[in-house]
C-alpha cells in the first residue's frame, strides 16, 4: 500500500469538509461483483478490539497503535497503521486519519470514531465496532461454508457433462449412425446437444461473452448498482434476505451512531450508506429530507414502505419515549435472528436444489443411453 502525502493539519476546531464520506462510485465497466478489500474485515475487527483494549487501560493512542502495528502480521495493515501514526503526529485526529483510507474503513466506522472522539468514548466505540464486524465476518463465513459443498458438486457436474458431450457421447453417435437405427426422443435430444457442443462451441462462447458484457454494462459498477439492487430485492428468496441484511445493518449502525452522539439526520445518512443498497439509500435520503423539515423519524420511515412492521413500531416507540438507541438496538438484534434463520433456510434449499438439478441431468443421460440400447436391440432382433 502506497502511503499518501500527509496534508497539513486542520485548524483547531475546524470540521473536515466531508465528515461523513460516502463510498466512491465506480464506473460501469468496473464490475463490483468480485471487489476485494485491501485489508480483510477480520484484520479491521482485531485492530479495533486491540486498540480499544489499550485505550481502556489508559495507554495513549499513539503507543497503542505502535504495539498493535508491531504484533500485526499483515504488511498492508502495518503500512496503514504507520500512515495513521504519521497523520496523528502531524495534528490530525484519529477519525480524520482513518478517513484517508475509505477502502479499508467504511463510512459508518469513520463517523462513529469521529463522534466518539468528541464525547471521549473512543474505547467503547471501537469495541462496539469490533463486535459489529465480528457478526458480519461470522455471517460471511457461515454463508461461505454452507455454499462450498453444493458449489463444488455443481462445478464438477458441469465439467463432467462437458467432457461427456465433447469426448464420450460422439463415440456413441458414430455407433448409432453406423447401425442406421431409429433412436428414441431422449437419445435424439442428447445427440443434438452433443452436436451443438462439438460443432458450435465457438458460438456458445461468443454468446456467453456478449451476455456477460451486457450484464456488466447493465448491473456492473456504481452505474448499474441501482438496477442490480432493485433486481435482487425482487427475487423470491434472495430479495427477502437482502432486505433483512439492509434493515439489520441500518438499525445496528444507527443505534451506534445515536448512542455516540452523532446528530440524527447525519446518522441516518451514514446508516443509509452502510446498507450498501441503492434502493434503501434513495428512500432514506427522502427520510433525511423529511427530518430536516421537522417531520421526525418514525413517520418518514413508515412512508418508505421498505421497513417491516416490527422495525417501524420499534422506531416509533423509541422516538416517542426518548429511547431511540435502545429500540434500534433491539430491532437490530431481532432482525439479526431473522437474518440467521432466513440465511439457513435459503442455504438449506440451495443444496438439495443443486443436487436435484445435477441428478436430473445424470438421470437424463442414463435414460437416453439405456433407451437407445434397448431400441437398437429390438430393431436388430426383428
Amino acid at each position: 500500500m502506497s502511503i499518501e502525502t500527509i496534508p497539513p493539519p486542520p485548524a483547531y476546531g475546524a470540521q473536515p469538509s466531508n465528515p461523513y464520506p460516502e463510498e466512491a462510485k465506480t464506473p460501469w465497466y468496473k464490475a463490483e461483483f468480485f471487489v476485494t478489500r485491501p485489508v480483510k474485515l477480520e484484520e479491521i475487527m482485531n485492530f479495533s478490539r486491540q486498540v480499544s483494549s489499550f485505550l481502556r487501560s489508559g495507554i495513549p493512542i499513539l503507543d497503542s497503535l505502535a504495539v498493535v502495528g508491531e504484533e500485526n502480521a499483515s504488511t498492508k495493515m502495518q503500512e496503514l497503521i504507520v500512515d495513521v501514526q504519521r497523520r496523528l503526529r502531524a495534528g490530525s485526529s484519529f477519525g480524520d486519519a482513518i478517513a484517508q483510507h475509505p477502502k479499508v474503513f467504511p463510512g459508518y466506522y469513520i463517523a462513529v470514531v469521529r463522534a466518539a472522539e468528541l464525547t471521549g468514548r473512543l474505547d467503547n466505540a471501537l469495541e462496539q465496532l469490533a463486535e459489529y464486524l465480528e457478526r458480519e465476518v461470522t455471517a460471511r463465513k457461515q454463508l461461505k461454508s454452507a455454499l462450498t459443498y453444493p458449489s463444488i458438486v455443481f462445478v464438477l457436474a458441469i465439467a463432467a457433462m462437458i467432457v461427456m458431450a465433447v469426448f464420450v457421447l460422439p463415440k456413441f453417435r458414430d455407433l448409432y449412425t453406423s447401425l442406421h437405427a431409429h433412436l428414441p426422443l431422449p437419445t435424439r435430444m442428447l445427440l443434438g446437444f452433443t452436436n451443438v457442443m462439438t460443432n458450435w462451441w465457438w458460438l456458445i462462447l461468443a454468446i456467453a461473452a456478449v451476455v456477460g458484457l451486457i450484464g456488466i454494462a447493465l448491473f456492473g459498477g456504481g452505474h448499474g448498482k441501482a438496477r442490480r439492487d432493485a433486481t435482487l430485492l425482487r427475487l423470491p428468496a434472495i430479495g427477502k434476505l437482502m432486505s433483512l441484511v439492509a434493515v439489520e445493518r441500518f438499525c445496528r449502525v444507527l443505534a451506534t451512531l445515536v448512542q455516540s452522539g452523532v446528530p440524527l439526520p447525519d446518522a441516518v445518512q451514514v446508516s443509509a450508506d452502510s446498507t450498501n443498497n441503492n434502493v434503501f439509500q434513495t428512500k432514506l435520503a427522502d427520510v433525511r429530507d423529511a427530518m430536516m423539515r421537522g417531520e421526525g423519524l418514525a413517520r418518514p420511515i413508515q412512508a418508505t414502505g421498505i421497513f417491516p412492521a416490527a422495525a417501524r413500531q420499534m422506531i416509533r416507540v423509541g422516538e416517542s419515549t426518548g429511547s431511540l438507541d435502545t429500540q434500534l438496538h433491539n430491532a437490530a438484534v431481532f432482525y439479526e435472528r431473522e437474518l440467521n434463520y432466513e440465511l439457513k433456510r435459503v442455504t438449506d434449499m440451495f443444496e438439495p436444489a443443486i443436487l436435484l438439478v445435477v441428478g436430473g441431468a445424470v438421470a437424463f443421460v442414463a435414460v437416453a443411453q439405456i433407451s437407445a440400447m434397448y431400441s437398437i436391440y429390438h430393431q436388430v432382433k426383428i
